[in-house]
């Protein structure tokens, strides 16, 4: 009789400090469980413990954008089929319990299944770095926000002759620049007035602060995008936010969604079934990524604006009965299908030219709106 090798199939439960791995054979019986460190050691003793039960076919890990990036790193590096899978439903772990062992083994039988079959983002590109930006950038502007709207609070509360010299300018920002020539007596700051003055100067200085932080990543993110997708930025109505949030959903291995279908569902952009009887509609889709169906968003109303073609698709649809938000939804289809090429086409370019340089990277037309910018 011929030796017949055992195939195996990893699960990962992941977490901040440690990573629980199951190992299943072929046939779906339980090889074992072990628990390994989330350091570069811990990823190749994992490695290596999957790979003495025998051949191993691939690997199912839970958080594959969080805590599981590193170890999705470094089995991408290590040529390991790695696929992204779900936490436990609710009715499973209501049957089997929680625990870490038995979330490692449901998310190996999930792939054993063919339950998990989504592959991960890649994480070692130019748009993992877009997406980092993006995340600094969008605390700066949430915490300027709220140095804002505390500045507001206290120039209204504060003492007397204060708040009647801090009224005159009628902008937060007018203010915030008074307020940071204000000049308070540090010795004297149990009198409520120099402590406003303190702290009004303070949040001042704050926002002067977040602003050029804001300013410097907004120079390293159009860089960034527009040497990613200079295709996609050319659309109308597309700007450099717009895109960076696009590439961001839609990841630098473009390639791991089955098509424009894929992306649009993926953006909350696809149609939903609403029929009944004698009525034969479809509506808004709430799921997908929000911040990417707000990016479509904002593109379409653009282009309701500026683009005529746009213009005479959105009268056509509301002479057929359409409301606005159907309308909406359809022209945001369409760019989702004239985005999801354009991004395609721009990360394939950048991967050749990558590839070009010398660069290894690991990775596994709608007819509204096409006008681009003149040159």
């Amino acid at each position: 009789m011929k030796h017949h090798e055992t195939l195996v199939i990893g699960g990962v439960d992941a977490h901040a400090e440690s990573h629980q791995v199951a190992a299943l054979d072929e046939r779906g019986a339980l090889l074992g469980s072990e628990s390994f460190p989330t350091t570069a050691h811990g990823y190749r003793e994992l490695l290596q413990w999957l790979s003495s039960f025998g051949k191993l076919d691939l690997v199912a890990v839970e958080s594959t954008g969080s805590y599981a990036a590193g170890l999705t790193r470094y089995l991408r590096s290590q040529a390991v089929r790695v696929l992204e899978v779900n936490q436990p439903h609710a009715h499973t772990r209501r049957r089997l319990g929680k625990s870490d062992p038995i979330d490692a083994e449901l998310a190996a039988r999930a792939a054993l299944a063919g339950k998990a079959s989504a592959t991960p983002k890649q994480t070692d590109g130019i748009v993992e770095s877009i997406r980092q930006l993006r995340v600094a950038r969008q605390g700066a502007i949430k915490a300027r926000t709220a140095a804002m709207a505390q500045l507001r609070d206290l120039i209204i509360t504060a003492p007397e002759p204060l708040r009647e010299g801090l009224c005159e300018p009628r902008t937060i920002r007018a203010k915030a620049s008074r307020c940071r020539r204000l000049r308070p007596a540090a010795g004297e700051l149990e009198h409520p007035a120099q402590a406003a003055r303190f702290a009004l100067r303070s949040l001042a200085r704050r926002i002067e602060s977040l602003d050029e932080e804001v300013t410097a990543l907004d120079r390293e993110l159009e860089r960034l995008v527009r040497s990613a997708a200079p295709r996609t930025t050319a659309l109308l109505g597309i700007s450099t936010g717009h895109a960076g949030q696009l590439l961001v959903t839609a990841g630098q291995n473009i390639e791991r969604l089955r098509g424009e279908a894929s992306f649009a569902a993926l953006c909350g952009a696809s149609p939903i079934p609403a029929s009944s009887g004698k009525t034969t509609r479809h509506r808004l889709n709430y799921g997908g990524d929000r911040d990417a169906n707000r990016a479509l968003h904002l593109i379409a109303v653009c282009r309701l604006r500026y683009c005529p073609r746009t213009r005479a698709y959105a009268r056509r649809r509301s002479a057929e009965g359409k409301t606005k938000p159907e309308i909406l939804r359809c022209i945001k289809r369409y760019i989702a299908r004239e985005t999801y090429n354009a991004l395609a086409a721009d990360l394939a370019d950048f991967r050749r030219q990558q590839r070009t340089q010398g660069t290894t990277i690991y990775c596994g037309a709608g007819p509204i709106g096409i006008t681009r910018h003149r040159a």
